[in-house]
């Protein structure tokens, strides 16, 4: 019996591939950071310190918690 091999490429991806990737906000961090999920190919990204997007890896995902952690204690607010 033979396998089929799996295609990497989609016609979504071709799609991305040909028009550029439609980035929604998946999640906001905080005020200026943002997560992006293409609502196409699923492909993730973050903004970066230079205000530009990189791709989402574990590490960035990571940081991107811990941010997103310390902000909402800080702008939590204090009941008077």
């Amino acid at each position: 019996m033979e396998k089929h091999s799996t295609s990497p490429f989609s016609l979504l991806s071709i799609i991305c591939a040909t028009f550029g990737h439609d980035y929604v906000v998946s999640r906001k961090v905080t005020d200026h950071i943002n997560e992006y999920t293409c609502s196409h190919c699923g492909k993730e990204v973050a903004d970066n310190m230079q205000g530009s997007v990189e791709i989402l890896t574990l590490k960035i995902r990571n940081a991107n918690n811990a941010l997103a952690s310390f902000y909402a204690k800080k702008t939590q607010k204090i009941p008077a």
